[in-house]
This record gives C-alpha cells, sequence and structure tokens, in this order.
C-alpha cells in the first residue's frame, strides 16, 4: 500500500522529521499538534483554555486537508502537562467532536515541545 503526505498551510509546519498526517488507503495517522498559530509558528497564549482550542483547530485543519473531518477520527491521544486541565478538555473536546466521539487516551506528560501544555495526535479513517 502507498503512503501519502498531508499538508496543510492551515496548520503549523513541521518542525522536525515528521509530516503532518500520513494517509494509508483510507486511513490517516495525524501527528501531535501543539498550539502554534499558523500564520505566526508561536504559540498562542500562556492560557490553556487558548491553548486547547488552537490544538483542536490545528487538528481540524489536517483532518480537511486529507479530506475529512474531526468526527472521522477513530482515535485521539491528548497530552496534557497537568492532569487538573482534564475537565476542560472535555469541556473543549465536545465543541469539536459529535457522538459517536472518538476513542481516546488522556495522558499527563512532563514536558511538551515549546513549554506548551497540551498536544493532541490521532488516527482518522475516511468515508469509503
Amino acid at each position: 500500500m502507498s503512503k501519502s503526505v498531508i499538508h496543510t498551510d492551515k496548520a503549523p509546519q513541521a518542525i522536525g522529521t515528521y509530516s503532518q498526517a500520513i494517509k494509508c488507503g483510507t486511513t490517516v495517522y495525524l501527528s501531535g499538534q501543539i498550539p502554534l498559530v499558523p500564520e505566526t509558528m508561536q504559540v498562542i497564549s500562556e492560557d490553556f483554555t487558548e491553548q486547547a482550542h488552537q490544538v483542536f483547530k490545528n487538528v481540524q485543519a489536517v483532518c480537511e486537508a486529507a479530506g475529512g473531518a474531526m468526527d472521522h477520527l477513530a482515535k485521539v491521544n491528548i497530552f496534557l502537562t497537568d492532569l487538573s486541565n482534564f475537565a476542560m478538555v472535555n469541556e473543549i473536546m465536545s465543541l469539536y467532536f459529535g457522538q459517536p466521539y472518538p476513542a481516546r487516551a488522556a495522558v499527563q506528560v512532563s514536558a511538551l515541545p515549546k513549554g506548551v501544555q497540551i498536544e493532541i495526535d490521532g488516527v482518522m479513517e475516511l468515508p469509503e
């Protein structure tokens, strides 16, 4: 099966040796998104809520570039530097997804790139 690279200017550019997403058949593997504003490549703010919204917007942009939508995500992984933000993540996530919600893991990590508080990656299954 061939792989194709998914790229959009509406999400932050890769800052390492990875692609925004890779499509294999109808499955799309999204790399982790952090709360960078695509136009400036700067962290949106220090505020967790603003960071979370920006991450979901970045994930949404990559999903759309791959020909899908947020509701096509089958699995998301959410990495937080402070698990006390878990309830806020649930609240914000409900604004970007309809039911049935994707499978999900949310874990606390000691640090994330650029000192951000949240990162999200995922797996999307495109409609056939």
